[in-house]
This record gives structure tokens, C-alpha cells and sequence, in this order.
């Protein structure tokens, strides 16, 4: 087993995060399907060998995978990848690994899902429960967006007004789910950032939104939300891949890298 680049080196990692960054690279790896479920991992000494650490940091580096459900460890045998409805997509990192190795249009698609199932409710619930506080905090980041000068701004200020609307429905299960997916809207909103011509056509829709539970009207912010969420469908290219027959067309997703049109969700 070679060493790997970039991380082999003792030095180059500071002591402290040592095994959070081997399990971030062996995490990686598995997510990217260079090690499949069923199969064992190399053993700790290795390990060791290939990134030139301590069987400790090693020891810790699996403990991590185990508790997000990626790996299972047995005395004797050894570590084993789990299959994937064992690993944990809603953990943080397992998220940010998960982007990065799909296909990234399945990614922004399952990323909508779970939005359509979860952000009309809540904009319903938050027009009935809301705070004065958490209308605050909802107005403090729609106004952020609009005077976000950079699509990391925007983006930024984009996440925190849909995870105000989660923590204004007033169902504390919503809040830890919330803080979870907001890695995953980041990402979502990363790429829809770069993909329409003028960001800031989006306002009106969450303005919208803002203004139903405002005025305590659960119905209209349902609707609000539902109509930003399409806009989004549209930037993504949902509506353009979908068929009456229900099949997908296959359309690649343009390389955010090379410029492009902006938007947000």
C-alpha cells in the first residue's frame, strides 16, 4: 500500500486533528468507492505506514468512521466497509464526502426532495409560531441578502434564512435537522449561486415567504416556499430533464468553474 500524497508527511498535520484528517481522507476514499461495502480495510499498522502516523491516531481515525456508520470493526478481523444504508448522510462530514463522489445532479436532486418535503411545512408552522426573535432573525437575513455584495455572501446569508424559518416553526426535532442539512444547502445554494444570470431575481421570492409569516398566514408561506423551490428546480435543470413518461434526459451540469449564469435558492 503507497503512501499517500499530500498527507503522509507527520509535520505537515498538526497533532491535535490528526485523526480527524485521516478519517476525513480514508472517509473520502470510501465514499468515492475506492473501498466497497463488504470489504476489510487495511489493518492499522498499515495504515500507519501509508500516512506515516501512530496507530493511535490511527485507533482514533477508525472510532470516527464507526460512530458515522461507515466502517465496523471486530477483534481478529478487522475493519469492514458497511453497507450504505448503514452510513450516515445526514453527519456532516459523510454529507460533504457524499457531494463530492455522486454523480452531482443526483445530489442536487435528493437535496430538493428532502427541501419539498420540509421547508413549506415549516414556513407554514413558522407563520403560526413564530417569535419576535425569530422574525429577527429571518428579516436580519433576508436584509444580508440583499446587500451581499459576493456570491459567498449571498450564499451565506441565503443558508441562514431557511434555517431561521426551520428554528421559527417552533418543533424542536426541526432544529437539530436543520443545523444538519445546512451544510447541505451551502452546497446546493454554491452551485445554484453560479447558474442564472442575476442572483437577485430570487428576493421577490423570499420576500414572499418572509411577508406570509409576517402577517401569520401559514397557507401563503406553504405556497411562498413552494414557488421558490420550483425557481430552484428550474435554475438545476429539473424541469427541463423531467418527461411526461417520467423518465430523466441526460443533461450534464454545467462546470460552475467556467463561468456562468448566477442565482440562489
Amino acid at each position: 500500500m503507497q503512501r499517500r500524497p499530500g498527507v503522509s508527511n507527520r509535520t505537515e498535520l498538526h497533532r491535535k486533528n490528526l485523526h480527524h484528517i485521516l478519517a476525513q481522507d480514508i472517509g473520502a476514499r470510501i465514499l468515492k468507492g475506492e473501498f466497497a461495502p463488504g470489504s476489510l480495510l487495511p489493518r492499522e499498522a498499515e495504515w500507519g505506514r501509508s500516512y506515516g502516523v501512530s496507530r493511535t491516531a490511527v485507533r482514533e481515525a477508525i472510532k470516527m468512521l464507526m460512530a458515522k456508520g461507515l466502517i465496523v470493526s471486530r477483534p481478529k478481523i478487522g475493519s469492514r466497509v458497511q453497507p450504505r444504508s448503514s452510513w450516515n448522510l445526514l453527519d456532516r462530514d459523510v454529507l460533504a464526502w457524499y457531494s463530492a463522489a455522486t454523480d452531482y445532479h443526483h445530489f442536487l436532486t435528493s437535496v430538493q426532495q428532502i427541501r419539498r418535503i420540509l421547508e413549506p411545512e415549516a414556513a407554514a408552522l413558522a407563520a403560526i409560531n413564530h417569535k419576535p426573535e425569530e422574525l429577527i432573525a429571518i428579516e436580519a437575513a433576508l436584509e444580508d441578502m440583499g446587500q451581499a455584495e459576493t456570491v459567498e455572501a449571498w450564499n451565506a446569508a441565503d443558508v441562514r434564512f431557511h434555517i431561521a424559518i426551520l428554528l421559527a416553526a417552533g418543533n424542536e426535532l426541526l432544529v437539530p435537522l436543520g443545523f444538519v442539512i445546512e451544510s447541505a444547502l451551502g452546497n446546493m445554494f454554491d452551485y445554484t449561486a453560479t447558474h442564472n444570470e442575476d442572483r437577485r431575481s430570487a428576493l421577490p421570492l423570499h420576500e414572499d415567504i418572509l411577508r406570509a409569516i409576517r402577517q401569520g398566514k401559514p397557507e401563503a408561506a406553504r405556497m411562498a416556499a413552494r414557488r421558490l423551490l420550483s425557481d430552484t428546480d428550474r435554475i438545476i435543470g429539473l424541469q427541463e430533464r423531467s418527461r411526461p413518461d417520467g423518465a430523466t434526459k441526460s443533461r450534464p451540469i454545467p462546470d460552475k468553474s467556467k463561468g456562468g449564469r448566477r442565482h440562489a435558492g
